[in-house]
């Protein structure tokens, strides 16, 4: 019995120009839809199960976590309970699925993982001819910049599928694709979608509104709206007001100031590093570089790379605890690599929050060398919980945690030091 590919999927008029524009031969596609359009059922239905059988190669399936992609994709099942994974009929698989690395192989050779942006280095060396980018405005853009020149050249293709999150990365993404030929583009609200054959109406986003969900969330899950304040955002009104601003812009280095950094130290994953100048009341954050799975000589050589002149460097409490096999603390063999390290102060994640939100009033970020650290300010956010409907208390750690606690570690050193300004002697006292 013949198999019709896609298997098992009718697109919704909505959802035909993306699939149209990708069977054209377009090789870059960026969809904005609305929360319940369907991305991911089109995207892997529709394109992906129906590409791996018309060139063989490898496709990767990306979101923001690993978990996210088992829950939603691996496991996932649409509305009436049929598996995602069966859009790719068994009678064309070579054997079962791996289930421990998230792995499906056709009989023709192709392959298909499902990935975490925040694993992207599982996948180094490889030559993905396919790659779908899931929620991508919650994910760490790196994985779009390693893969990006391997599609390139291989003649591969790439699709983003995601609403939107404020003005970080994925916006800039949009603004680059509505604007280029060459990419398919599109944004669909709610209602563009149900006039034609969508199933979310306008009276059930009402509901959700009458039922507490705020407008800051229905403007950006259901219209699509970049200039929405992300609720689940840690540092989401902070971000929207350094952008209304304008305190997002050139941020020239002062030769004459020290430049302090402020580090995230990743042991297994990323380390991030912010550069702070103080210049009267103003924290000018000048620059912002990150690395994942690089020793500490990496960094010191990045730091005396650049032309600053260098203050203090403020590293996490976990730098003054010593390596069983070293004998040594990373603040130890970072001053013996000439840095002059001290260890912040240990706050909870609550209090850390708190003083970081209080420091952003004062803040001015270089657009251009401290972009990634600003998409990982706005990124980094609250997990929400479907069933309970409210929001968690800490941080889903992900890409953006990284850049995000370093800046914490900002938030608390000025704090403290301020207090300390603040002492006062009596006339004959010590100082």
């Amino acid at each position: 019995m013949p198999i019709t590919l896609p298997h098992r999927f009718s697109p919704r008029p909505y959802q035909l120009p993306l699939l149209t524009a990708m069977d054209s031969g377009k090789k870059r596609a960026v969809i904005v839809w609305h929360r319940r359009a369907g991305k991911d059922k089109t995207v892997f239905a529709g394109l992906v199960a129906k590409k791996m059988f018309e060139r063989v190669g490898s496709y990767y399936y990306i979101f923001p976590t690993y978990n996210q992609g088992r829950k939603i994709l691996w496991d996932g099942r649409d509305r009436d309970g049929f598996r995602f994974l069966d859009h790719i009929p068994p009678e064309l698989r070579d054997g079962d699925p791996n289930n421990t690395e998230m792995k499906l192989r056709t009989k023709n050779g192709s392959l298909l993982q499902v990935i975490g942006s925040d694993n992207i280095d599982s996948i180094v060396g490889t030559n993905p001819v396919g790659c779908v980018f899931s929620e991508y405005s919650l994910q760490d853009p790196k994985g779009w910049d390693y893969l990006s020149p391997i599609l390139l050249e291989n003649g591969g293709w790439a699709v983003f599928d995601y609403t939107p999150r404020g003005k970080n990365h994925g916006w800039k993404l949009f603004q680059m694709a509505r604007g280029n030929p060459e990419w398919f583009c599109q944004l669909l609200t709610v209602e563009e979608t149900y006039k034609l054959g969508g199933t979310m109406s306008p009276e059930m986003v009402d509901s959700e509104r009458k039922s507490g969900k705020s407008e800051n969330f229905i403007r950006q899950e259901y219209y699509c709206d970049f200039d929405a304040a992300v609720d689940n955002a840690v540092f989401g009104d902070q971000i929207f007001a350094c952008r209304q601003e304008n305190r997002i812009t050139r941020v020239p280095w002062e030769p004459r100031v020290e430049v302090e950094t402020y580090w995230d130290i990743g042991w297994d994953d990323q380390t991030a590093i912010w550069f702070v100048q103080q210049v009267g009341k103003e924290v000018r954050l000048i620059d912002y570089y990150e690395a994942r799975l690089a020793n500490l000589e990496h960094y010191v050589k990045v730091l005396k790379e650049k032309p600053y002149v260098y203050g203090r460097h403020v590293m996490p409490h976990d730098a003054g605890y010593k390596d069983m096999k070293l004998g040594k603390s990373t603040q130890e063999i970072a001053r013996e690599m000439g840095l002059r390290v001290e260890i912040g102060q240990k706050l909870n994640k609550e209090d850390q929050i708190q003083n970081a939100r209080s420091l952003f009033s004062r803040c001015w970020f270089d657009q251009d060398k401290c972009q990634l650290g600003v998409d990982a300010l706005a990124s980094w956010h609250f997990e929400y919980d479907d069933k309970k409907q409210v929001l968690g208390r800490t941080p889903l750690h992900d890409w953006s945690s990284h850049g995000a606690d370093s800046f914490c570690l900002i938030g608390v050193e000025l704090r403290e030091r301020v207090k300390q300004q603040k002492i006062k002697y009596p006339a004959y006292g010590y100082a």
